[in-house]
C-alpha cells in the first residue's frame, strides 16, 4: 500500500528566479513523511511520551525538473525496512503534470531519547502502534506482506 499527499506550490518556498528552493523540498518529504505516519494511526505524540523519537541519519535530494510557484506536487511515501537499525523512506515529488520534479530519500532510525540510542527493531515498534501498518510498508493485521517502494 502506497501514501501520498498533495501540497501546493506556496510564495515562501520560492527563490528569487520563483524556482522551489532546496529546504523546501526537504520540507514537503517532512510534511509527506508525518502525514504518512498519522494515516497509519501512529500519535507522535504517544511515541514520544514513550521514550522514542525518529531521527534522520541522512537525506538526498535528487532533482529532475523544476518546481514552480503555483505548481501543486503529489509527494509519495515508500517505506523500506531491512534487519539494522535503520530504514529508508522514498519520496517522488510528482507535478500536476505527471512529471517527476524530484526524489527525497531519508535514512532513518528510531532513537532511544533516555539512551541516546538507536533501537534495534524500529520497525517492530512503528508496527506496535500503528494500526495501518500497511502505509509504512509494514505487515498488515493479517500478516500480509506489502510491496515494499523504492
Amino acid at each position: 500500500m502506497s501514501f501520498s499527499t498533495r501540497i501546493e506550490v506556496r510564495v515562501s518556498d520560492l527563490d528569487p528566479q520563483l524556482h522551489v528552493t532546496g529546504a523546501a523540498y526537504h520540507q514537503f518529504a517532512d510534511h509527506a513523511r508525518f502525514a504518512c505516519v498519522q494515516a497509519a494511526g501512529v500519535s507522535v505524540d504517544e511515541l514520544i511520551a514513550s521514550g522514542l523519537g525518529p531521527v534522520n541519519l541522512e537525506t538526498v535530494l535528487r532533482f529532475q525538473r523544476e518546481l514552480r510557484g503555483g505548481d501543486t506536487v503529489d509527494v509519495s511515501c515508500a517505506w523500506q525496512w531491512g534487519q539494522g537499525k535503520t530504514y529508508r523512506v522514498e519520496h517522488v515529488l510528482t507535478r500536476a503534470d505527471g512529471v517527476v520534479a524530484a526524489t527525497v530519500t531519508n535514512v532513518s532510525g528510531l532513537l532511544d531519547l533516555g539512551a541516546r540510542r538507536l533501537v534495534a527493531d524500529p520497525a517492530r515498534q512503528w508496527a506496535a502502534r500503528a494500526s495501518h501498518p500497511q502505509l509504512l510498508g509494514l505487515p498488515g493485521p493479517a500478516g500480509e506482506a506489502t510491496a515494499l517502494g523504492g
